[in-house]
């Protein structure tokens, strides 16, 4: 039925502008913003855009809502603190992160950070 659609996603924030910024300058993704329908597009290389739209009663989400591919998630991480993107810490059984916010306890290295509305986010390490 949808064999042939080119789906996108989209996800919610608290404040548009708080997202422009965040996405654009911060990230330096390409971001366009459709005033007449307050949405804002995520140019994702080698994907389809992403939507992201305000919602006045938002609630991030509890899941990683958007990865980023990355080849060294330690430069990633040390580029992203330089900018201000504090880094989420896990001390669970299962999930720790290391004094440097990245898990290394097996698959890619990965680390989560947060955007402005709280939604959360991560770069992982790809060879």
């Amino acid at each position: 039925m949808f064999k042939d659609t080119k789906a996108f996603s989209g996800f919610s924030v608290d404040n548009l502008e708080k997202a422009r910024q965040f996405y654009g300058d911060t990230l330096q993704l390409a971001v366009t913003q459709d005033e007449e329908m307050q949405i804002l597009q995520l140019h994702i290389n080698g994907g389809n855009d992403i939507m992201v739209y305000e919602k006045p009663n938002h609630t991030p989400a509890t899941f990683t809502i958007l990865n980023f591919p990355v080849p060294n998630v330690e430069q990633a991480v040390e580029k992203l603190k330089a900018a201000g993107v504090p880094f989420e810490s896990y001390d669970m059984p299962d999930m720790k992160t290391d004094d440097d916010n990245i898990f290394r306890g097996g698959g890619p290295l990965i680390a989560w950070f947060t955007d402005p509305a709280g939604n959360i986010l991560s770069v992982l390490e790809t060879k």
